[in-house]
């Protein structure tokens, strides 16, 4: 964050002792002012996340610090074996990984079916007992199979998959990611496929994770697609296209347009940062993020 002091540095000068109580309380209020001079506040009308991945060099206890200051709610992409941490600050997981196979051996495969399947047997509840509403999951890569044997073979698994979300009351999202530049051969790369998907599947607990990053690659067109096919997707992810990095001027989207279509469709799930600060500063970098969608 930009202030003259950070967080991180004023709990290093904190060492212990009657003064340190004193520098605390002293570094404390200063800390505030700060935040009430930059206007950090956030509006309310967004629940914002971020993924941890992106910042990885960050320890997961300082990160929790530093997004609950920020006003973030959840930090996600993280596994069941992070919920305590993440209680210790207050925070949510959005969004909770750790399905087998990851990106590239997924539900397309019906041979992952009973991995799968198990893994969201076991999770699942777990999930729900923390009041987290969502799992990710993914198609996996064609490797020569075509989309409409994908589909198939997504929405077979899916299907077994569909009963135990809806019991828990969690969200089963498969991510929509681009094949053209980042995840080569992945199959759920349009948003079409992603629909025609959760239609076969036909359960209120399996939408789309919809990234914008990956869907300005891949078709373009963000705001009108999401208007069109907002009842199908459960949450979102950000990132500045070219490259991932910051969502501001220095990339082609405007996120207050996107962010606002995405309020006027009704939404009240989760939105999470998914890019990779290129600055040095990459708290002050989310920041921004934060404040550049808190429409």
């Amino acid at each position: 964050m930009k202030t003259k002091l950070s967080r991180r540095s004023a709990l290093r000068q904190i060492t212990g002792g009657a003064a340190a109580l004193a520098a605390a309380s002293s570094l404390s209020h200063r800390l505030m002012a700060a935040d009430e001079a930059t206007g950090s506040k956030l509006k309310g009308r967004v629940n914002h996340s971020v993924c941890k991945w992106c910042y990885n060099k960050i320890p997961l206890d300082e990160f929790c610090q530093a997004a609950r200051d920020i006003g973030l709610q959840s930090v996600e992409l993280l596994k069941v074996e992070d919920f305590p941490t993440l209680k210790k600050y207050g925070l949510k997981c959005a969004m909770v990984s750790g399905v087998p196979g990851g990106i590239e051996s997924g539900l397309n495969r019906v041979e992952n079916h009973d991995k799968i399947v198990k893994f969201f047997e076991e999770a699942t509840p777990i999930v729900a007992e923390h009041g987290y509403p969502n799992i990710i999951c993914f198609s996996g890569n064609r490797a020569g199979m075509s989309d409409e044997q994908g589909l198939e073979n997504c929405a077979l698994g899916l299907k077994r998959i569909a009963p135990i979300a809806e019991k828990h009351k969690v969200t089963v999202c498969m991510e929509l990611l681009n094949s053209k530049r980042n995840h080569k051969d992945y199959q759920c790369d349009f948003t079409r496929w992603g629909v025609e998907l959760c239609q076969r599947v036909s359960s209120e607990r399996f939408k789309l994770l919809y990234d914008i990053f990956h869907m300005q690659i891949m078709e373009g067109d963000v705001c009108d697609t999401i208007k069109e096919n907002h009842r199908y997707i459960a949450h979102y992810h950000t990132g500045g296209v070219p490259g991932r990095n910051e969502i501001d001027d220095t990339q082609e989207l405007h996120y207050p347009r996107v962010m606002q279509t995405i309020l006027d469709t009704g939404f009240k799930g989760f939105v999470a940062q998914e890019f990779i600060p290129k600055r040095p500063d990459a708290i002050a970098s989310l920041k921004q993020g934060v404040e550049i969608c808190d429409v």
